[in-house]
């Protein structure tokens, strides 16, 4: 697998390059904005650990581009920025995965082996479920004519409850799945991105069959 590196602090960059390298992966490093989005659109490149605050081009611009051409290619930011409201911009527009500096490296490489899992499960591009059709690709759902474009964690979560359709999902088990998260008891992150998928997907007269199992988890209802 080919992971490129797009960090303007050499030390970071460095330390990522051989720790990546030791771990097996093949390694590419721009240290500005403007040489990260060539490469990252390199048909090799198989997920880019994208620094936030670049030269020559931000990395959000940066992003924007690698989403536009490549659509389903895993991006990790990286930001010194720990604010709630830097993070859901972030995601929202298009990072597959967040971290904040200073960070375990144990922990980026665990968010690696995920999102290159991810990226790599089967060559499905489209998932059909409980009268739901997401295309895998340009995150398109459709509920009854009525179609809203997801940002990634959104649907990640909708396409993991899918492939599980009328099952009951932990919580537990949807934090390792979408968020890599092993436990953290406080947070509430899956309940509040089930609500955005109720409030985007919901119809009138037609809530979306997302049903919430008391002190379990949560279903997709398939009739």
């Amino acid at each position: 697998m080919e992971i490129l590196v797009v960090e303007d602090e050499a030390g970071i960059a460095d330390f990522l390059a051989r720790g990546l390298e030791a771990e097996g992966y093949g390694v590419s490093v721009a240290a500005d904005g403007v040489s990260g989005e060539r490469m990252a659109l390199d048909p090799h490149t198989d997920l880019v650990v994208l620094d936030r605050m670049l030269p020559g081009r931000d990395g959000i611009e940066v992003l924007a581009a690698i989403r536009r051409a490549k659509p389903t290619l895993p991006v990790i930011l990286l930001t010194a920025k720990a604010d709630i409201a830097d993070r859901v911009e972030g995601l929202d527009l298009g990072a597959t995965d967040y971290m904040t500096k200073p960070f375990a490296f144990d922990e980026l490489l665990a968010r690696i082996r995920a999102r290159l899992r991810e990226s790599g499960e089967g060559s499905e591009t489209n998932l059909e479920a409980a009268g739901i059709r997401l295309d895998l690709l340009t995150r398109e759902a459709t509920r009854d004519g009525h179609v809203v474009r997801l940002p990634d964690r959104e649907s990640e979560l909708l396409a993991y409850l899918m492939r599980h359709a009328g099952r009951v999902c932990s919580r537990e088990e949807i934090l390792s799945a979408v968020w890599d998260y092993d436990h953290d008891p406080g947070t509430n992150v899956v309940q509040v991105y089930v609500g955005y998928l109720r409030r985007k997907l919901g119809l009138p007269g037609s809530p979306l069959p997302i049903e919430t199992v008391r002190s379990v988890g949560y279903r997709l209802s398939e009739r």
